[in-house]
Parts: structure tokens; C-alpha cells; sequence
């Protein structure tokens, strides 16, 4: 099967160069401690991270004249530039019928619940300037012969509200962001983590001053660490992909979460993530959703000896239930636990977890039809539901074979495997399930303030996404709170100068590293902490939770963190950053344990990523062999909607308690004069209304 699209077009979508970046941020003096010298920065905003919501929120700062600077600790490597999926997805206000229909949009982002209803309809109403900046400044998103976007469905998404250029869609972002940031200068500091928020004050008065970082290349000190003095600071680091042994996150990406909760900064919805199939993480990490699916290949498993099975006929009943299942995944990419009723998508998920827990490989076979499920009726175009017809006849693609249905529709999501090594068209691909996203975060409010004065947050870092947000909402919604936490921080007092730091806070975070570098043999060898977080959260809080292994789990992981706290992880200078990353992770695996804890001692039952196990009074999925007991879930508790989990740390205890969900409020019409004048006069930016 051929196309049209050239190879040259193939290539410049999916494999995407990123620019060499400068300039590089300089030091402007040093401080002075105990003998030893700590190169110092100084700006107005620190910005922590360089993805799609790191270079957005600092090219909306130095737009409105803010000095900021972005620090990150390897500049075009986290999420955003290295994930993605067959056609990765922007989501954006609809077009259809009666214009963008915000509201609409507003209830689709909120629709599972646990989501505050004045950030959807912010991020819904944010989504127009989202897509049309980013084509502004040269993402090639794509538009009809009238000039409109393109469209089409995703995840949680009933009206097509998705549109992508590509796989390497957030890359792209990232790409076209960052050449703006270099157009106006904002230095970037590589190479360089933060770990310590250093502030100032008490109670509510308490306000950021600034962060310790480690930088690669400071010799200055024995820590390699540096001090940057600002007044205002911005989370955008992505998610904690190191919380799981399976996962589509690219290596050594671990969020600021866990220096978030060290600072006391209240976290939110630690309990809402999602999962789905993927490539294993020791290969190429991709999401498996789209025409992947939706090209229906053969899936089998493999046992170590090279035996293949045919397990999905132990599930499904007919073939023509397996195909319509295989075919919606690619929309339903997520596991949900109802999907895993009347023989879903989400059943194939189960599937595939239980194949792995035997310790068997499941692939993807695009040069064979799916094998009959367990009526024995080969796979056949005639027998499909109507929904598959109708997709596969609109895009040219009801064809004999998976390879041929997927080169119609999308031979970039071919090209971009075979550019990591693994060719589709002639071998098939192994996956797994992944841990891909973390829905929750830090708390913040409409403009990204978080609980900590001078502290905002964007992207994956803040915890915005409520239980089922459709596909491509993520990378949205990390936009628009990028330019709100511009718009409230250029609009905040300026200081003539900065305020000192704290020498005791910097001496604290000297300490700490101390302990890591000094431990051995007692400390702990970091890649047995790597160990214990991965192999607890994999076991105990993926897609199925049992009451008593979350007990278990926390125990487990407390008992590790004082460990931690007592003895240290054993390091060296090149990778003290490491530890640190990975003993911040420890606390924030207990968070997100002790959020579970909590959630299902108070009766939460079943939604979004995960299933809550119960015996007795669960719904059992059917399968083709019968009822699986052992997924036996509870059933989600309408009124938990309307409620979003909070946790903070205070010293070595965590503070955990529920919140309800702010009301969307009255919406602005026929006053405009009122409005204007508000906004004129800044006062808008000092409003939670």
C-alpha cells in the first residue's frame, strides 16, 4: 500500500531537531558559606522546566517585560519533547454548529469529576489562544480549505475536539516555543536541577526567595550547588515517571512534586492517574492509541520458550466484540473501570496485565488479522459494528490487513517506530501497560498560585486534570495556565530589590547532600530505593487496588523514607542529584499512597485509572470464561465528583483532608463597561471570582 505524503514531509514530522539554545543564563556574583563559594542568579520569575508549559510561561513573562530565566535539568528531554503518541493530541474548543461552545467544552473537561468547574471553563476559553499562538509562532497544525482546524475524536471525547500534526505534536510545540524564547533572549540555565524552594516568613506571609540547585557544571563548591534569588516561581517540570517500573514517561523524569511537598505546598487528586498500552520503557516509550489501535492488528503473547498464544479468545466471546474492542482503544486509550464491563476497551487492558503478571510478552502484529476470539469466527471487514465500518470507510482504509489499513491512514505512526529501530511492516511490536500520566498535582487557583506566596504552577505539575480528561487536554491546559501565571506575575508589585536568602535553608539543603555523599556503607544504594518505590507502586497502586495491599504499601514506603531520612542514599558528586531526586520521589510516593489510603477508607470506589478491589458487593467483569473474581470492583461514589483529595506536608507528617470543587460562578455579559474598567485597572488579576 501506497501514499502521497512524501518521505521528506514523513521525516520533518517525527524526526524533529531541536535548536542548540542560547543564550545561557550568567551568574551575576556569589554567596559566600562556610568557606565555600555558591555561584548566585538573580531574576524576576524562575521558571523550573523546558517543556511545552516551561517555554510558554517564560515567553509570556518576557513579552510583558518580566526578567526570567529557565532552569532545567536537561534542556529538550523531558515529556513534552520526548513522548507522544500515532497522532499526539492538542485538544481545543469545538467548532462545530454554534462556534466554540465553551461551556460545552468546560462540562467535557470536568465530566469525571474532581476538577474545579472555573479551571475547565478557563482552560476551555484559554484553548482558542492556545491553538492560534502556536500556529502564529509556526506549528503547522493542520486546517481545511476554509482555514479551519481539523478535528477529530479522542479520549473522554465525544465531539472531535482533538487536532495534532503529527506524533511528535507537543516536540513540535516545544520546538516552535523555544525558538521564540531564544528570539527574546531569556536565558536558559541547562543542566541544572532545583532541589530546595528557599522563603521567607511565616504562616500566609510566607513567600518563595528563591531555590538551591545543583548545575553540572559549577566546581565552585563540593556540591556543585548554586543559588537562584527570585520573587516569583514557576513549577513546570512535568510528572514523576520514575513512580513505576512500567511507564511511557522518558527516563529520569521526576517532577518537582516531591521538593513541592517538602516546601509544604498542598498537593492535590494524588490519586487520579492514567495507564494504558505502550512500548515497554526499556525500548522506545510510546502510547499505543490511535490508528494503532484502530488499524485493529493481531495481538498474541509469547512465553519464554517461544510458545505464542491466542489469549484474548479467553475474553472476548466473539470475534467481532474483539475487533470492536482492539479498533476503540485507540479513543478509549486509558484504562477505565467501567470500560471493563459488556466486554470494553478496557478489558483488553485487563488482558494484557494479567498476560505480563505470567511473565509473558504481548505484541502487535500488523502483517496478520486478529485471530478469532472465542466463537472461532475468523476475523472478516463484512462483520464489524458500524461505528468501525464507518471510520475505516471514511478514511479510505477498509482493507485487507493491519499494515495496509495503517499506512492509509497514518505512515507517520509507521516512520516514527522504524526511526527508533523497530519496524512494524516487518516484525511486531512488543507492549506492555504503562503508567503514562499523573492527573493530579499541586493545587493551585484560576491564575496557578499555589499555596505558597510567589509559587505558580503549570502543565503536569499542577493538578488540574480531574479524573477523565480527554485526550490531549494535558498539553492544553498547560498553556493556558503557562500565560495565567504570566498575566497575574506581571501584573504583581515589583521589588526594587531582592530580598536575602536564608543562609540557614541553604545550609539545611547542604546538609542533606552531606549525608548522601558521606553515607556509605551505611546509606542506602539508590538503586535498591528504586527498587522498593517502583516494584511497591507497580504491585499496590496500578490499575487494580486492594484495601489491605495499600496498608501494606505505606508502611512499606514510610519505613523507607526514615530510612532515607536516617541514613541518606550512598552518592558521589556526579550523581548526588540523582538521590536527592530519588529521595524526594520516596515522599512522594507516600503521598500519593496515603491519598489512596485515604480515598478508599472513606468509601471511594471505582473511576478513571484505577479499579477498587471488593469481594463481597463488586461488580464482576464477564469474559468469555466467565466472571474475573479477582476484578471484582467497587463501584465509583457519585457524591467523590464533587470532591478533590488534598495533602501537605508538615515536618515529617502529612496533612490529608477533602475539599469541595469551586463552582465555575457567574459568567460576564452585557457589562461590558464594568469588566473593562477591571480589567484596565488590574484589578481582574486580584479576583478568585
Amino acid at each position: 500500500m501506497t501514499h502521497n505524503v512524501s518521505s521528506a514531509i514523513v521525516d520533518n514530522l517525527t524526526d524533529v531537531k531541536m535548536p542548540h539554545y542560547s543564550p545561557l543564563a550568567q551568574a551575576s556574583g556569589s554567596i559566600d558559606i562556610n568557606d565555600d563559594a555558591f555561584p548566585e542568579y538573580c531574576c524576576n520569575t524562575l521558571v523550573l522546566g523546558s517543556g511545552a508549559a516551561g517555554w510558554r510561561a517564560a515567553v509570556e513573562l518576557k513579552r510583558r517585560d518580566v526578567d526570567v530565566i529557565v532552569a532545567s535539568s536537561k534542556a529538550f528531554w523531558g515529556t513534552s519533547a520526548c513522548s507522544g503518541s500515532d497522532k499526539q493530541t492538542l485538544h481545543t474548543a469545538n467548532t462545530r454548529g454554534n462556534g466554540d461552545r465553551f461551556l460545552a467544552l468546560s462540562d467535557a473537561l470536568s465530566a469525571g469529576g474532581s476538577m474545579d468547574e472555573d479551571t475547565a471553563y478557563i482552560e476551555a476559553v484559554g484553548s482558542v489562544n492556545t491553538c492560534e499562538v502556536l500556529k502564529y509562532l509556526g506549528l503547522d497544525l493542520p486546517e481545511d480549505t476554509f482555514g479551519a482546524t481539523l478535528r477529530y475524536q479522542t479520549d473522554h471525547d465525544e465531539f472531535g475536539r482533538a487536532t495534532s500534526c503529527g506524533p511528535r505534536t507537543s516536540r513540535l510545540m516545544v520546538k516552535v516555543l523555544a525558538q521564540e524564547a531564544m528570539h527574546l533572549n531569556i536565558p536558559l540555565l541547562n543542566h541544572t536541577t532545583a532541589i530546595k524552594i528557599l522563603t521567607d516568613g511565616e504562616g500566609e506571609m510566607r513567600h518563595v526567595t528563591g531555590v538551591v540547585a545543583i548545575d553540572k557544571s559549577c566546581r565552585e563548591n563540593p556540591w556543585r550547588m548554586v543559588i537562584i534569588r527570585c520573587q516569583h516561581l514557576v513549577f513546570a517540570t512535568g510528572g514523576p515517571g520514575e513512580l513505576y517500573r512500567e511507564s511511557v514517561y522518558p527516563v529520569s523524569c521526576f517532577s518537582g512534586l516531591g521538593m513541592a511537598l517538602e516546601a509544604g505546598i498542598t498537593l492535590v487528586n494524588l490519586t487520579e492517574s492514567q495507564f494504558g498500552i505502550g512500548t515497554p520503557r526499556t525500548r522506545f516509550p510510546w502510547n499505543l492509541s490511535g490508528t494503532y489501535m484502530q488499524a485493529m492488528p493481531r495481538i498474541f503473547s509469547q512465553d519464554s520458550e517461544g510458545q505464542r498464544y491466542n489469549f484474548l479468545a479467553d475474553y472476548y466471546p466473539t470475534t467481532r466484540m474483539l475487533a470492536s474492542a482492539i479498533f476503540r482503544k485507540g479513543y478509549q486509550w486509558p484504562f477505565h473501570a467501567e470500560r471493563m464491563l459488556d466486554y470494553g476497551s478496557s478489558l483488553l487492558d485487563v488482558a494484557v496485565f494479567e498476560e505480563t503478571q505470567k511473565g509473558n510478552a504481548v505484541f502487535l502484529d500488523f502483517l496478520s488479522e486478529p485471530e478469532p476470539a472465542a466463537d472461532g469466527i475468523p476475523f472478516n471487514l463484512n462483520n464489524l459494528d458500524e461505528d468501525v465500518v464507518t471510520y475505516l470507510k471514511n478514511n479510505d482504509a477498509l482493507l485487507v490487513m493491519p499494515l495496509a489499513r495503517l499506512q492509509r491512514m497514518n505512515p507517520l505512526a509507521i516512520r516514527l517506530y522504524q526511526l527508533h529501530g523497530q519496524d512494524i511492516s516487518k516484525s511486531p511490536l512488543q507492549f506492555t501497560l504503562n503508567n503514562q500520566h499523573l492527573n493530579g498535582g499541586i493545587d493551585v487557583d484560576i491564575w496557578g498560585k499555589t499555596s505558597l506566596a510567589g509559587c505558580y504552577a503549570a502543565g503536569e505539575n499542577a493538578g488540574t486534570h480531574g479524573v477523565t480528561r480527554p485526550g490531549g487536554a494535558a498539553l492544553n491546559a498547560g498553556q493556558v495556565f503557562a500565560r495565567r501565571c504570566a498575566q497575574h506575575i506581571a501584573h504583581q508589585p515589583q521589588q526594587a530589590q531582592h530580598a536575602g536568602v536564608d543562609r540557614q535553608q541553604i545550609l539545611s539543603a547542604i546538609h542533606e547532600a552531606q549525608k548522601c555523599l558521606t553515607s556509605a556503607p551505611q546509606g542506602l544504594l539508590r538503586e535498591n530505593v528504586r527498587e522498593i518505590i517502583q516494584t511497591t507502586m507497580s504491585t499496590h497502586a496500578a490499575i487494580l487496588c486492594h484495601a489491605e495491599g495499600i496498608e501494606d504499601a505505606v508502611q512499606t514506603i514510610k519505613k523507607l523514607c526514615d530510612d532515607i531520612k536516617q541514613f541518606g542514599i550512598q552518592s558521589d558528586a556526579n550523581s548526588l542529584t540523582r538521590s536527592l531526586q530519588w529521595q524526594q520521589s520516596a515522599r512522594l510516593a507516600l503521598a500519593v499512597l496515603l491519598s489512596l489510603q485515604f480515598y478508599i477508607h472513606n468509601g471511594g470506589g471505582s473511576r478513571g485509572a484505577r479499579a477498587i478491589y471488593d469481594g463481597k458487593s463488586g461488580i464482576s467483569p464477564q469474559s468469555a470464561r466467565g466472571p474475573l473474581q479477582t476484578w471484582s470492583f467497587r463501584p465509583e461514589t457519585q457524591t467523590d465528583r464533587q470532591r478533590m483529595i488534598c495533602i501537605r506536608r508538615v515536618s515529617d507528617n502529612y496533612q490529608i483532608y477533602s475539599r469541595i470543587c469551586r463552582e465555575r460562578g457567574s459568567l460576564s455579559s452585557g457589562d461590558f463597561e464594568r469588566q473593562w474598567l477591571n480589567w484596565l485597572t488590574a484589578s481582574v488579576f486580584y479576583t478568585t471570582e
